[in-house]
């Protein structure tokens, strides 16, 4: 094994113990408004949908706006 794959292996660890930590000290139910629906749900969840949302809103900001600075720069 590499010195590379163990430094993976560790942060991948790591990463694994604050998620696992989180997870469990976060368990207590949060109710959350949203436009005319209220949810009851457990805050960890709450928190793992508002983690997804905002991987997936910057991966597709991140992506046009790529893309939209590239066309800018082709057109100078």
């Amino acid at each position: 094994m590499t010195t590379r794959n163990r430094i993976k292996l560790i942060v991948a660890g790591i990463a694994l113990a604050l998620v696992l930590i989180i997870g469990l000290q976060n368990t207590a139910a949060v109710e959350t408004k949203f436009l005319f629906v209220t949810l009851e749900m457990p805050r960890v969840l709450l928190l793992l949908i508002t983690f997804t949302l905002g991987v997936l809103v910057g991966g597709i900001l991140g992506r046009f706006g790529l893309s939209w600075l590239k066309m800018k720069k082709q057109a100078e």
